[in-house]
């Protein structure tokens, strides 16, 4: 498994040059320590997926853009391999599977998940919508006042700019997330 923290390092130093944004500034916006976003950009710690979307709103950047290497024209990822997040709370694991590259607004996830506590997400950057298919198992997805329960093969799609919700209803859930940024 691919250790994202230095990628992640590279691109938050990129991308709060690139806003202009004081540290001070982002983390304020991010909701976190000026003390972690310090040591997330000196590649230290073990920030969690909740971390990292709430930085990327502050950023205004879509979550895979923390995640990018370069990539050779053709990329094999094997199960089990690929840049991998876990939620601070509940069983959620999102592995990168392909990034937009650059003036793309696609990202392309593998959700490994087991029931316990829903995974609520914040809405994202403003035009976000998600898509979901369920490959094995069964959960509960979509906007938190309107969730709807998906089989394997079942798909849904949904704005990612209001708060959602994924939960397994069975073990070793998988499913597969395209998340578009407008």
């Amino acid at each position: 498994m691919t250790q994202p923290i230095s990628l992640i390092a590279k691109s938050l130093v990129r991308e709060r040059a690139r806003t202009g944004l004081s540290l001070a500034e982002v983390a304020r916006r991010a909701g976190i320590a000026k003390s972690t976003l310090s040591q997330l950009e000196s590649g230290n710690g073990n920030p969690s997926l909740e971390t990292l979307w709430s930085l990327c709103v502050a950023l205004d950047i879509p979550f895979a853009r923390l995640l990018e290497s370069p990539q050779n024209q053709t990329q094999v990822i094997r199960r089990g391999e690929g840049t991998k997040v876990v939620a601070e709370k509940g069983n959620y694991e999102a592995i990168l599977l392909a990034a937009c590259p650059p003036g793309a607004r696609r990202d392309i996830y593998l959700l490994q998940t087991q029931p316990g506590a829903d995974r609520v997400s914040a809405p994202h950057i403003p035009g976000s919508v998600e898509h979901i298919i369920i490959t094995q198992g069964r959960a509960r997805v979509g906007l938190t006042e309107a969730p709807e329960v998906l089989n394997a093969g079942d798909y849904i799609c949904y704005p990612g700019d209001r708060e959602h919700v994924f939960q397994a209803l069975e073990p070793d859930t998988l499913a597969l997330l395209v998340a578009e940024q407008n």
